[in-house]
């Protein structure tokens, strides 16, 4: 396992990132004032983003049909603990986007390369409800996909 986004797991086996970037960003308000620099106050925490592209070859390892269980996650708008496989926490996210490009074609049209971009964001503010469902929630997102 490389990770975990609530009940879903990254792995050789169904969708492996080639990479995983990560973005954290502070806010600081800014006044003007006359004859200097402005002056700058910390107003907290800003963006926490993580991107993790990477290349599917269905034929080799992983299955196309992660990235629809992935987007079925998403369609439910709830927010799901990011675990890497590790054991390290790294809080809860929604998935922002998913973006995939698709090459070298089969003569059936399926692909042989599918190129990917996953993008989460970070939101923990203590809201118990935004939390995926549990195995209820992932009974119907199979249900969904299938």
């Amino acid at each position: 396992m490389m990770m975990a986004l609530g009940m879903f797991i990254f792995s050789l086996e169904t969708l492996a990132y080639q990479e995983l970037q990560r973005q954290t960003e502070w806010r600081h308000g800014s006044t003007s004032r006359i004859g200097t620099n402005p002056s700058r106050q910390f107003l907290g925490r800003g963006e926490d983003s993580i991107s993790m592209p990477g290349v599917l070859l269905p034929a080799l390892a992983g299955t196309p049909l992660s990235l629809d269980t992935l987007r079925a996650m998403a369609d439910t708008g709830k927010a799901w603990p990011l675990i890497e496989g590790t054991g390290r926490i790294l809080g809860i996210w929604v998935i922002d986007n998913i973006t995939e490009n698709k090459t070298l074609f089969f003569s059936d049209g399926a692909a042989r390369r599918i190129e990917f971009t996953i993008a989460l964001k970070r939101i923990d503010d203590g809201r118990v409800d935004l939390l995926g469902a549990g195995v209820s929630t992932a009974g119907n997102i199979l249900r969904k996909i299938l």
